[in-house]
């Protein structure tokens, strides 16, 4: 299969278990589909803007917003799941610490959950993702370009160039947010080397769906980063989300000794996420896996990067018709 065709290929088939999560999301009970239909919405997207360069046909540029809309629709949904899974394994022990704390809690999450999702199923129904689909779906299917005038190395260059240009742009963005936290580590900075480090995940994934020689340690190296980064996120979530049960209306009156416990729950936490963010930049401040992940990515531009100031050609595939 050509170079283009798989990539394509690979974008149909993310197209099809994207829209196919849907009737799973809109059922509700299933916090596995809500948490794949948003994986695979940054897939998706990821490898759209490999194909289709930003800001590309106006089309795409409206289906790229439908497919962020979707996945931001569930992300309070999102973090609501992963919330009540936390207070339920919790809650299971025998000797749980602070129960009073995480069954207030488990309940207040689940009734945010519910307004939650309603919420987020009226934004669904109104994207009409099955529209989006269809539009998409016709785009990726047109051909590369005729028999006659396919020419294998031509055409891998011509990928290998799109790709380390998108390489480029996503790593330096990521070594950008990565810089700016190690100068402020703070929660703002930390959640933009999370969302920097998956673009570069997603599409690193694509280069090895290719059969690039390394990239499936470099892979490993960002899955590993976002997954630390990941726990780090749900404390910060987990204590948002307590303070915000502790200032509902009559809380304090009505609930003092509680509310004290929540505040010593959120204390604890907060140094459990500083040993993260300590973690975090020692591991990309000089460690060995990080400088490996660097040298792959520079290794990998330096041998697939256009030369400067050469211009790359759009194959019909890569430029439907705008409207």
């Amino acid at each position: 299969m050509w170079p283009w065709d798989r990539v394509l290929e690979g974008a149909r088939r993310q197209l099809d278990h994207y829209i196919s999560l849907e009737p799973k999301v809109l059922k509700g009970r299933d916090p596995e589909a809500i948490h794949d239909i948003r994986v695979a919405s940054r897939r998706l997207q990821q490898m759209l803007d490999l194909i289709y360069p930003p800001p590309g046909p106006s089309k795409i540029q409206k289906i790229r917003r439908t497919i962020r809309r979707s996945r931001r629709a569930l992300s309070e949904v999102r973090n609501c799941d992963v919330l009540l899974e936390r207070a339920r394994r919790i809650l299971a022990r025998k000797r749980a610490s602070r129960r009073a704390v995480w069954s207030t809690f488990r309940d207040y999450v689940a009734e945010r959950r519910e307004r939650s999702f309603r919420k987020a199923s009226r934004q669904l129904s109104k994207l009409h993702l099955s529209a989006a689909y269809l539009r998409l779906q016709a785009s990726l299917a047109l051909p590369i370009a005729s028999a006659g005038q396919r020419d294998a190395f031509g055409e891998k260059a011509n990928l290998q160039q799109r790709m380390a240009q998108s390489l480029r742009e996503t790593w330096s963005a990521l070594d950008g947010c990565v810089k700016q936290a190690h100068e402020m580590p703070d929660a703002a900075s930390l959640h933009a080397v999370r969302i920097a480090a998956k673009k570069v995940r997603y599409l690193m994934e694509v280069i090895h769906a290719l059969d690039v020689p390394g990239s499936g340690d470099a892979v490993a190296s960002l899955r590993r980063l976002q997954r630390h980064l990941g726990d780090w996120h749900d404390l910060e979530v987990l204590d948002e989300m307590l303070l915000r049960m502790v200032a509902q209306p009559g809380f304090l009156t009505e609930r003092l000794e509680l509310a004290m416990d929540v505040q010593r729950l959120v204390l604890r936490n907060r140094k459990s996420k500083l040993a993260y963010v300590e973690q975090f930049l020692h591991t990309t401040s000089g460690s060995e896996e990080w400088l490996e992940l660097e040298v792959w990515v520079r290794t990998y531009l330096a041998s697939n990067d256009a030369p400067a100031g050469v211009e790359e050609s759009q194959s019909p595939a890569l430029a439907p018709s705008r409207g």
